[in-house]
């Protein structure tokens, strides 16, 4: 396991407190995608910090683990290899 993403406290959702109750109780996150596609009040979306706003880079919720791409030349090049909230 890597480290725990503290922008979305694990989640790979950012405001995810607005989905509805236990959606990620089952780590349901393609029913927790749609739900956001299909609802306008909210502000939930996937983590910028572990993807790119519409997908993650790695596990969600998750850094620096063996589906993440390392370093320099992963997803966190841009910041030295570090993610926003390493």
């Amino acid at each position: 396991m890597g480290q725990i993403c503290t922008r979305c406290e694990g989640t790979g959702f950012l405001n995810a407190d607005q989905l509805p109750d236990g959606m990620l109780d089952g780590n349901e996150l393609y029913e927790a995608l749609y739900w956001i596609s299909e609802n306008l009040d909210h502000d939930v979306s996937v983590c910028d910090c572990c993807g790119d706003g519409e997908s993650w880079y790695g596990t969600p919720g998750e850094h620096y683990g063996r589906n993440d791409p390392p370093g320099h030349c992963g997803p966190y090049a841009y910041n030295g290899g570090y993610c926003e909230c390493h």
